[in-house]
């Protein structure tokens, strides 16, 4: 016969060593013997959801709240009830969470008194403001969060205030202070001073804070230590997902690819075990991003379209991936209308390198400058290495883009030196082959060539197949007498003899039809012809083509 008494001791003592499946296991036997107390009913449903049964969490802590609505003890039931409203509101369920909300607000008030609890009651107020886009209101929200969790010394409501609070500061623009409450948010989560499900939100919610900042060093280091947590506690299953999100994102930048996607379709496995929607339509999204690198366009079209059920907006990768299959007018509809939407400075660094690129395959060079103008100005303001990285590749694409290859190439060998500064050899070869291209143009065929190699060296070995089908197109774009011409001239040159338009020939050398013009003026006056077709007589006669 089971001893009732020693199962409920052993489920204490697991739950303490965080053992959760242990731990849940224990007091689950205890309870079925005995109906339990609701404080250790509360660890039960902590323990259920660290291993991923969030549908016994929620069953379990809401009768933890009933009975503790049945002892009086308003405080402790509107606790509860203010955790199963955050449950299902991360789970899309906003009507049931509405309503948790709303009992848990009338407990305390209820109780009459200043309490710790006014405080948590604030932290759905917070995330209800960011999603409305109010991020003013939402930090001045979280701020009172904080001086209530100050004064009543409560760790748990101050790390998640203060990391909320943080959020929306990068969220404002105010990145140094933003970055610097993430920080003190995580004073108490390492020094284990908080609850393991508040220390799991917290380090999921720094990282990603960190990530939206474009502070890729921070990541790292948080992520790092995320892992070191989990590893710690192998019978967790909650927020290992996250993690591996996490690391798959940083695995892609350092271009260890396969292992990426490994941890990315783990991750989705785990989110969705976890029942976190949102963690799950990142991962996916990180799939279809590392699927479209390789080529793998079918699954990246999957994954994209999957990860959009379950909320995440698929762009700007979905717009890359009509971009690589040639669907120009349609990447260009979907980098406008994204950039359009998106709010806040950093959400639109996000979208807007591939709306300059976008543009400049469609051949509206006038908007992709203003893209990448509007990058340069939120790098300064931002002053963070990776924003610095994409702003000036994007400059150097339209610098060259515009026929100035001297001026691009001040821009794209920044871009090269920051890339390799953050560990990034994809970005670092994409930047290379626009270098070449740009020494091409200068007629520098020897050092367009060794920048070339570089790059599908790289590729090569991520085994980014889009991007070395470009280079194989590129790298023989040599003659024995060029009569004069540059390297871009015999480029135009052969897409004229080809009985391309200026518009078409615009659209596959991602130049503006202004650019192009001037290249078929300079190619006529060179070779001493007057028409498309003598030129086009010509190249054919001289072997240029």
């Amino acid at each position: 016969m089971v001893d009732a008494s020693q199962e409920l001791e052993r489920g204490r003592t697991s739950f303490e060593r965080r053992a959760w499946l242990d731990a849940y296991t224990a007091l689950s036997e205890a309870d079925r013997v005995e109906p339990l107390e609701p404080r250790d009913l509360d660890l039960l449903a902590t323990s259920a959801s660290l291993i991923g049964r969030m549908d016994e969490y929620l069953a379990v802590l809401e009768r933890a709240h009933l009975a503790y609505v049945e002892r009086g003890d308003n405080l402790a039931a509107a606790r509860d009830a203010g955790w199963l409203g955050m449950t299902l509101a991360i789970r899309g369920e906003m009507g049931p969470a509405s309503g948790w909300f709303s009992r848990a607000q009338r407990l305390v008030e209820r109780e009459g008194r200043d309490c710790v609890e006014q405080g948590w009651l604030l932290v759905p107020a917070v995330f209800q403001r960011e999603a409305a886009g109010d991020y003013d209101g939402a930090h001045e929200v979280a701020v009172q969060a904080v001086e209530i969790a100050e004064r009543f010394g409560d760790s748990d409501l101050a790390a998640i205030a203060l990391h909320a609070q943080g959020v929306m500061r990068i969220k404002q623009g105010s990145i140094v202070e933003g970055l610097q409450l993430l920080d003190e948010a995580m004073v108490g989560v390492t020094a284990d001073s908080v609850s393991p499900v508040v220390a799991g939100i917290v380090y999921c919610g720094v990282i990603a804070g960190c990530e939206e900042a474009f502070e890729v060093r921070r990541a790292q280091e948080w992520t790092d230590a995320l892992t070191r947590w989990c590893d710690g506690q192998p019978q967790m299953v909650s927020f290992t997902g996250r993690c591996l999100a996490h690391r798959a994102g940083l695995k892609q930048l350092h271009g260890e690819w396969r292992d990426a996607l490994a941890e990315a379709k783990l991750a989705r496995e785990r989110c969705e075990e976890a029942m976190n929607r949102a963690a799950t339509g990142q991962a996916l999204y990180q799939q279809g991003e590392l699927h479209r690198l390789q080529g793998e366009f079918e699954a990246a079209e999957s994954a994209y379209r999957e990860g959009s059920a379950f909320g995440r907006e698929p762009q700007p990768g979905l717009a890359l991936l009509r971009l690589a299959q040639g669907d120009v007018e349609a990447a260009a509809a979907m980098t406008r209308r994204s950039a359009a939407e998106a709010a806040g400075p950093f959400a639109r660094a996000t979208v807007l390198p591939a709306h300059v690129e976008a543009m400049l395959a469609a051949g509206d060079l006038d908007e992709a400058r203003r893209g990448a103008d509007e990058l340069a100005g939120i790098a300064a303001a931002g002053k963070r290495t990776m924003l610095d990285a994409i702003s000036a590749h994007a400059r150097g694409e339209v610098e060259l883009a515009d026929g100035d290859p001297g001026v691009a190439l001040v821009a794209l060998r920044q871009a090269g030196r920051l890339w390799q500064e953050l560990d990034a050899p994809y970005e670092v070869a994409r930047v290379r082959v626009l270098v070449g291209l740009a020494c091409r143009a200068l007629d520098d065929e020897e050092s367009a060539a060794l920048e070339l190699a570089a790059a599908r060296e790289v590729f090569e070995r991520l085994a980014a197949a889009p991007d070395l089908a470009r280079i194989e197109l590129l790298a023989d774009r040599t003659a024995p007498d060029s009569y004069g011409l540059s390297g871009r001239e015999l480029e135009v040159l052969r897409l004229v003899a080809a009985g391309k338009t200026n518009r078409e020939i615009a659209s596959d050398l991602v130049l503006s039809e202004h650019t192009v013009a001037r290249h078929v003026q300079n190619i006529f006056a060179k070779l001493g012809v007057t028409s498309r077709t003598a030129a086009t007589a010509f190249a054919f006669q001289h072997k240029l083509v």
